[in-house]
């Protein structure tokens, strides 16, 4: 049910989106704690800001209530990506081929669930990083997590 209800509203949104002049990046439904989520998460080459995020949700609004995609009671969450935003899509990849981005995995690999490196290729559901001398290609369904790792 929840990658049919993330299907319908991806198709909703994405016109309404783009009409507002940022792009959708990623839908979201999700239980936590009880209180079901509907996650909008929105994006621009110049980041986003909360008059965005809140002109997407005016106008996503009546429109999932007249599709009613979503049959329980749920919160509508709009916001932007961040950034430490989760790669999951091919052009999330390309985008940051050449940086650092943060990997958990999973299962161990070679007794290691965490990795820092630079991405330096992808293809075909498969991404290489660079840590230190050495390259390490992973699949995609083998990390629980991708993304761009933030030095503080």
């Amino acid at each position: 049910m929840k990658k049919d209800v993330e299907s319908v509203v991806t198709e909703i949104a994405r016109p309404i989106v783009e009409d507002i002049g940022v792009e959708l990046y990623d839908v979201e439904y999700v239980k936590e704690g009880g209180t079901r989520y509907l996650r909008i998460y929105i994006d621009a080459p110049d980041g986003v800001d909360i008059e965005q995020c809140e002109a997407v949700s005016r106008a996503l609004d009546p429109a999932l209530d007249k599709a009613d995609p979503i049959r329980e009671a749920y919160y509508l969450e709009v916001s932007s990506v961040g950034l430490d935003r989760h790669l999951k899509k091919e052009k999330d990849f390309h985008y940051f081929m050449g940086e650092m981005i943060e990997v958990r995995l999973y299962k161990a690999h070679e007794g290691q669930k965490e990795f820092v490196g630079r991405l330096v290729d992808f293809a075909e559901g498969n991404f290489t990083i660079e840590a230190g001398e050495t390259q390490i290609t992973f699949s995609q369904k083998e990390a629980a997590l991708i993304r761009p790792y933030i030095e503080f």
